[in-house]
């Protein structure tokens, strides 16, 4: 099926979060899979409650508030690796499909963007390190909405955009949460299965379930 526009989450689905604990291995020591989990789950956790409490703060203060606590729960890591791992997560890897997949689907004439959580900077950074500038056409941020995924408003940004109707967008996420919103809004919604997690929400189903994006 051809779309107007295929959209893509950034952190989870274009963008290892788990690459910056990853790259500094050494230096964290066994617990470094754990603060991973723990730093993604608090940061994910905290942008639902600001959005539901109408107390928004930008994603990057509340990645850091994720890792301060990750760390504060974790004693024997040493803290002197704080400001290491907020620089490698600033310039995340993405997943060695994503270049390919992009090109490919720009290739047929859609638009190829990111809807994100994630701030205009840590967006603008993660997508120029991993060398996809030139192939992303936009780039949505909720700032310009200051409230967070799942509120409808901020995939309607992409429609408002677009001047598109929902179902003509394509929306790819790792998130299964944000692929219920999408299902919510009228997306097309595709979850990224890399972990093959069990599904949840079965009243908002993707429309299709894949291993990576290599499937599109």
């Amino acid at each position: 099926m051809t779309h107007a526009a295929y959209v893509f989450d950034a952190y989870g689905t274009l963008f290892d979060v788990h690459a910056a604990v990853r790259r500094h291995a050494s230096e964290i020591g066994p617990q470094g899979p754990a603060l991973s989990q723990l730093w993604r789950a608090k940061q994910l956790e905290y942008s639902w409650v600001r959005s539901l409490m109408g107390a928004y703060r930008d994603f990057w203060q509340l990645t850091e508030e994720a890792l301060d606590f990750a760390l504060a729960s974790m004693p024997d890591v040493d803290r002197s690796v704080r400001a290491t791992l907020l620089d490698a997560y600033f310039k995340l890897d993405c997943y060695p499909e994503v270049p390919g997949v992009l090109k490919a689907l720009k290739a047929r004439g859609a638009k190829v963007a990111i809807l994100s959580n994630g701030s205009p900077a840590m967006l603008e950074s993660a997508v120029r390190n991993a060398a996809l500038n030139e192939i992303i056409d936009d780039i949505f941020s909720v700032d310009a909405l200051r409230v967070f995924k799942t509120a409808p408003e901020v995939y309607d940004l992409v429609t408002t955009s677009y001047r598109a109707y929902p179902e003509a967008i394509s929306f790819q996420s790792s998130n299964r949460w944000d692929i219920a919103g999408a299902a919510k809004f009228g997306f097309r919604p595709v979850w990224i299965n890399r972990n093959q997690m069990p599904d949840e929400y079965p009243d908002l189903a993707p429309s299709l379930i894949l291993p990576s994006l290599s499937g599109l």
